[in-house]
């Protein structure tokens, strides 16, 4: 621990620059700041501080124009007069430890949960590049998460990334916050983009708790702050779970949400000239968003993982609106979650008819494979006839399918709320149970997790 220290302080220490260009404020227009003479060392990215009569102001630079920088600040530009001097800080890197887990911090490193945050050695970049393509190692093992549904039906493995569509108040942060608990992995990242301060307390306290924070770094950048810092937040917490990827660790990144990622993006987007285009969103968003999920995944060999879950919030369950598209596109899985479902009181509220896991059919058995076909075929049969069922207009005997859909339903769909504690093939067990039990045939044999499929492979963790 103390050589990570003196490490980490020889790294701060490193950064010091004892000297630096320094500029001078010429107009102030909307939110963007001019500044002259910083344009033949200041670089697009590069982060700024502004000296006013009430304290120093830090922004990024945004628009380079002739001898011009236009900078955005990170908060309000009250204060700003004409003259003010501007000095160019440099391209802003981040320094993750071991020992920020547990921790609560802001994008830039600083902790918000009180007491002091030491530095690792390696300054690392927000916007890292992703392993190469042709070096990656494929998806690894399935991985037990706690919940009968992602145990069974839509499966998750080491390395996946899949996306978690939902609308507000339908059971999405509760479904991070067991996922977090439950999911097998050595370290959990949490960016909590654009939260309000209250829920963050709430979210880290009360929905993860110690038990989920003794293994996570949580990543918040609340409503109130600044654009660069909401669109800041998920790079930070991706750059965090690069830290330990690249020490052989399994990485769980959780982000919440990628649409409150991309409307902070909208704003500077906006503030540095570019035009909307995506119903409102500019054309760069799409890179945005595909770039930060590209960075996770598999490693390369001698690398960890990075499994990811990107939250997004969909209007009015509008699944084909621009950031729930673009994401769906890149995602090795989408899950959604319904808000007819949650109102009758199921949790989590995951559409299983709706949901998809690519790493179908090749992380189950075939025992298991032939178990999700047969659930979802009955649950298919019962939501395209639940509004003649409940309308008392269906004959039993008309529908053989169908008739076993009515008498499995209700131990079905309770079936996709249930825990899971012990395991996927107790899981399944479960679920050979509840068909076997309202007369629906199972498989020929048990479902056996030796010899097939992707668990078989390499071990959890």
């Amino acid at each position: 621990m103390e050589h990570s220290e003196l490490a980490g302080l020889r790294s701060r220490i490193a950064q010091v620059q004892p000297v630096r260009a320094v500029g001078r404020v010429r107009s102030v227009d909307g939110t963007v700041i001019w500044i002259r003479g910083l344009a033949h060392v200041a670089c697009i990215g590069d982060r700024m501080r502004l000296y006013r009569a009430s304290g120093p102001l830090d922004g990024e630079v945004l628009r380079i124009r002739e001898d011009l920088v236009a900078m955005l600040p990170d908060e309000g530009s009250e204060g700003v007069s004409q003259g003010d001097r501007v000095a160019v800080l440099g391209a802003p890197t981040l320094a993750p430890a071991d020992g920020w887990i547990g921790r609560v911090l802001d994008p830039y490193g600083k902790p918000l949960d009180g007491g002091a945050l030491g530095a690792g050695p390696r300054r690392r970049p927000f916007r890292a590049s992703p392993p190469p393509a042709a070096q990656r190692r494929g998806l690894g093992p399935r991985l037990p998460t706690g919940l009968a549904v992602f145990d069974t039906l839509l499966p998750i493995v080491q390395g996946q990334r899949i996306g978690l569509f939902s609308g507000s108040g339908v059971g999405k942060s509760r479904l991070l916050a067991a996922l977090a608990q439950g999911l097998a992995a050595d370290v959990v990242v949490l960016a909590l983009v654009g939260e309000r301060g209250r829920e963050v307390h709430d979210f880290v306290h009360n929905v993860l708790g110690p038990e989920g924070m003794v293994r996570s770094v949580v990543v918040a950048a609340t409503s109130d702050r600044s654009p660069l810092e909401r669109r800041r937040c998920p790079l930070a917490a991706m750059t965090i779970a690069e830290h330990f990827r690249d020490q052989g660790l399994h990485v769980l990144y959780l982000a919440d949400s990628v649409t409150r990622f991309a409307e902070a993006h909208r704003e500077v987007a906006t503030a540095a000239g570019e035009l909307p285009a995506l119903r409102g969103f500019p054309p760069s968003t799409a890179h945005q968003i595909m770039r930060l999920a590209e960075r996770a995944g598999p490693g390369v060999p001698g690398q960890g993982d990075i499994t990811a879950v990107f939250s997004v919030l969909v209007a009015g369950s509008d699944m084909e609106e621009p950031i729930a598209d673009i994401l769906r596109g890149v995602l090795d899985g989408h899950v959604v979650l319904s808000r007819e479902i949650a109102e009758r009181g199921r949790f989590p509220a995951v559409d299983a008819l709706r949901s998809v896991s690519r790493s179908l059919p090749e992380a189950a058995t075939p025992e298991e494979n032939e178990l999700i076909l047969k659930a979802r075929q009955l649950l298919g049969s019962y939501a395209r006839s639940e509004t003649m069922i409940r309308a008392g207009l269906y004959r039993e005997g008309e529908d053989p399918i169908l008739d076993q859909a009515i008498r499995i339903w209700p131990d079905l769909d309770g079936f996709l709320a249930e825990a899971s504690p012990h395991g996927v093939e107790a899981a399944f067990s479960r679920l050979t149970l509840l068909l076997r039990r309202s007369g629906v045939a199972g498989p020929t044999r048990p479902p056996a997790r030796g010899g097939a499929g992707r668990g078989a492979v390499r071990g959890v963790g």
